[in-house]
């Protein structure tokens, strides 16, 4: 991958597909992608599986939490149909079958490319031990670790995976609401290093050419998300971004991209 910066399907190609699905991830890939992007909860069983939210309100119209089902259970809801009624110049019939997907079916579909994975992990105010446990058990071998970032919002789960897998990269996640606690944007840097992350993913509003420029000196590779704007894909390669993470592959990589084999 030589491409700088590097285009990440946000929970794979979110525009064209539901999100965190198989079927949003092949469309990323088919796009041309250099890689995915996706979400990790704990369902009942202890069991990885990939989904945005704590429950299925949104993507599944139905009052169940993530973590009062078991991950049979959740593979067997449809997270698809959502997509089709809200953007029916987009549907296809074939999202109404799709399932909320295991980690391990995930990992399973990225085996056949090369590109990053992102993996974010959403753990809940009692679960991120066991979260960071049950994703480290399943990466810690597979040949694709030199392929994953682990990421989060919840810092604390940082040193826990360096020191299940001290082998992954893992990146300290940010959002603008940050900048109400931290007088100077240098100090996501150091608040990112203090918890033993090697890289940062920030909100596209908070990167600046100074943060840019102190984290390249700090050897600190900057991800910023959610980028749809070419404008804002122009400004992360002018800096030197590391990758952007984008609903919309296709519009950064241009509109001949989708649903041309990758290769990656």
């Amino acid at each position: 991958m030589s491409r700088s910066p590097l285009v990440i399907g946000h929970r794979g190609a979110s525009a064209h597909a539901p999100e965190n699905t198989l079927a949003a991830f092949r469309l990323a890939y088919e796009a041309g992608a250099d890689g995915i992007e996706f979400d990790v909860r704990l369902a009942k069983d202890g069991v990885p599986v990939v989904i945005h939210d704590p429950d299925l309100k949104r993507t599944g119209h139905k009052q169940i939490l993530v973590s009062e089902a078991t991950s049979a259970e959740l593979s067997k809801l449809d997270v698809g149909s959502w997509f089709n009624r809200q953007f029916p110049k987009r549907a296809r019939a074939e999202f109404d079958n799709e399932r909320v997907p295991s980690l391990v079916e995930v990992l399973e579909l990225c085996k056949d490319h090369n590109g990053l994975i992102y993996i974010e992990l959403k753990p809940s105010r009692t679960d991120s031990r066991m979260l960071a446990e049950a994703v480290c058990d399943l990466i810690r071998d597979s040949p694709l670790l030199p392929q994953i970032i682990v990421k989060s919002f919840k810092l604390g789960v940082i040193p826990i995976v360096r020191q299940l897998v001290p082998e992954v990269q893992v990146a300290a996640l940010f959002e603008p609401i940050v900048m109400d606690y931290l007088r100077r944007r240098k100090h996501l840097l150091r608040l990112a290093r203090e918890f033993g992350a090697q890289q940062i993913s920030l909100h596209n509003a908070l990167l600046t050419r100074k943060l840019a420029k102190l984290a390249a000196e700090q050897g600190m590779p900057v991800t910023i998300w959610t980028v749809d704007d070419r404008k804002i894909f122009k400004k992360a390669k002018k800096l030197g971004i590391y990758a952007v993470i984008t609903n919309d592959p296709t519009k950064l990589l241009g509109e001949s991209a989708i649903m041309t084999p990758s290769g990656i």
